[in-house]
């Protein structure tokens, strides 16, 4: 990343860093490149794949030239219902929102787990509101101004998939196994209630019932339903590794062909072979964030807690290599105080929502 964004983040000092992507099509598309047998065919499939899902977007200037071949990095992965319903009513909030860091030297990863109801500052509209009204607001480029606001952090790419793409990644390799917490009914993809019933254990899930587990918010609540989105993608790591799989990666990059888009370049993901080939080395941290819920003019909203999400922050920060820039001065507005930012906004916990369209 450019000095001059990480400097707009309160981390003046650039330092060689390292990095990797990934999320429920990273795995794939990253062991692809290394396999062998099928080398030169998936490779140029793969090329292909990304070079059509590639949105680079214009943030003002801050975008960087991060080197992932040296260097630490972040990446903002966004799942989004992008339905033919919710285009004709405007644009879709965000269903689902994980930022994970990658550490080159440790050969790590860290997984955080973003609430969709977290009550946080928009930059861009001087609101309070839920996080996932940034995209319905301002599409990605909000989006990731609202998470590096949040957690004081460089987003450095994004990756971003809709349901469809979520299914038909797990039914090209034919499910994945995972151990459902508890009975419960949901609707499907089409929102058609009741459609898919799932027992509580050990199973085998088609894209449809995976996508209704990650979905469902009847059983827990929203850092439960994190907690379930990262036991999905680890079952699709775990899946997407096994050499059976193999045979199955065209059907998986056919899938996700015009279902995702990233500003990851694939010369850029091709630097990411070390985590692919890392094995039992590589280390991977689930994160949550803690809070509450509340209300605020009678709407839900999940009260991030600020001394965890403090917490959360310095250990981001740690992971990419940038918490020795980190000072006291780099101040945060928490909006129960309502209290002057170091810009000079002033912030009214009480301000009614606006809500955007869904």
């Amino acid at each position: 990343m450019s000095e001059n964004r990480r400097a707009n983040l309160h981390h003046p000092k650039k330092k060689k860093r390292k990095r990797i992507v990934r999320w429920i099509l990273m795995p794939l598309l990253l062991i692809t490149v290394t396999v062998g047998a099928y080398g030169a065919h998936l490779y140029s499939k793969a090329e292909s794949v990304i070079n059509k899902s590639y949105q680079p977007i214009d943030r003002e200037g801050k975008r960087a030239n991060v080197n992932p071949f040296e260097e630490n990095i972040s990446v903002l992965f966004i799942g989004v219902d992008d339905s033919q319903k919710r285009k004709l009513e405007g644009n879709t909030r965000t269903d689902a929102m994980m930022l994970a860091t990658f550490n080159k030297d440790d050969k790590s990863v860290k997984l955080l787990s973003i609430p969709r109801d977290s009550y946080v500052y928009i930059p861009g509209q001087d609101v309070y509101t839920k996080i996932n009204h940034a995209h319905a607001y301002g599409g990605v480029e909000m989006t990731l101004d609202t998470v590096e606001n949040l957690l004081d952090v460089p987003v450095d790419y994004y990756v971003k998939m809709n349901f469809n793409a979520f299914m038909d990644v797990i039914d090209a390799l034919n499910g994945i196994e995972v151990d459902v917490p508890v009975t419960f009914t949901e609707q499907d993809s089409k929102d058609k209630a009741g459609a898919i019933t799932l027992e509580k254990g050990l199973q085998t899930l088609n894209g449809e019932e995976a996508l209704a587990l990650a979905r469902t918010r009847k059983i827990d609540n929203d850092i439960e339903r994190g907690k379930r989105q990262q036991l999905i993608i680890k079952a699709i790591i775990s899946k997407a590794a096994s050499a059976k799989s193999v045979a199955n990666y065209t059907d998986v990059m056919e899938a996700i062909g015009e279902n995702m888009s990233t500003d990851l370049r694939f010369n850029e993901m091709v630097s990411f072979i070390d985590y692919a080939t890392a094995g039992n080395k590589l280390s991977t941290e689930t994160l949550n964030l803690a809070g509450a819920d509340s209300r605020i003019n009678g709407i839900y909203y999940y009260q991030l807690d600020e001394a965890a999400l403090a917490q959360t922050k310095l250990e981001l920060q740690t992971h990419l290599g940038l918490a020795e820039t980190t000072t006291e001065a780099d101040s945060v507005t928490t909006p129960e105080t309502g209290t002057t930012t170091d810009t000079g906004i002033t912030t009214d916990p009480a301000t009614t929502e606006t809500t955007p369209s869904y």
